[in-house]
């Protein structure tokens, strides 16, 4: 497949391209910044543009089979997801590409709990992550509302750390995954696996899945 990324130089986004690499698929990156292009493996084609540019999404994803969207924005910009977001699919959609996006875990319910997701429960969010997360139940909703692009929208368990590829994993709906010992955890490089599975065997259209450890 021929594969381009948004957010390729973070630290989620770097694991998609190489899992993606070593899959052998061509991939490309869009970065924002010229020094973003040095972190970028060899064999990638990278490019500097503006995601929030819904007509430069469209001219840098013409062509493709697929677009991932692995975007964060700086702390204290985190309101520049849903727009960066909409831009994307916007754009991909003008294309006719699929996006496949790196949501959140905020917007999934907490098991038991009908009404309660991961942002509305009480204290279970340190009060550092919650601007991001708050940021990213309104990505949710917002690529939920999306009718004209083919789209996925993955949601990560509660811990989404640096780790090691294993290959394996469970997949989920709507609420969190916890492991028989009480945790909710998936690493990154697994996290890229689930991500590019879909990719290449789509199982989920235009609704929202979640894979943890």
């Amino acid at each position: 497949m021929k594969v381009i990324i948004f957010g390729a130089a973070g630290n989620v986004g770097s694991r998609i391209v190489n899992e993606a690499l070593a899959r052998g698929h061509q991939v490309s990156a869009v970065v924002r910044k010229v020094e973003q292009l040095e972190k970028l493996p060899a064999q990638v084609q990278g490019v500097i543009g503006d995601a929030q540019d819904a007509s430069d999404v469209a001219k840098f994803t013409a062509g493709y089979d697929l677009v991932i969207s692995a975007v964060r924005p700086p702390s204290g910009e985190e309101q520049l997801l849903v727009p960066i977001t909409q831009s994307i699919l916007e754009g991909a959609g003008q294309s006719n590409v699929r996006v496949l996006v790196v949501g959140g875990a905020a917007s999934l319910r907490i098991p038991g709990q009908t009404d309660t997701t991961v942002l509305t429960a009480e204290n279970f969010l340190p009060d550092a992550v919650k601007p991001i997360a708050t940021a990213c139940f309104a990505q949710h909703q917002a690529v939920e509302k999306v009718t004209e692009t083919a789209w996925a929208y993955l949601s990560p368990p509660a811990m989404l750390v640096p780790g090691v590829r294993t290959g394996n994993y469970r997949l989920g709906s709507d609420e969190l995954l916890y492991d028989d010992a009480g945790n909710s955890q998936i690493s990154m490089e697994d996290f890229a696996v689930v991500l590019l599975d879909e990719g290449e065997t789509p199982a989920h259209h235009q609704m929202r899945f979640t894979a943890a450890n």
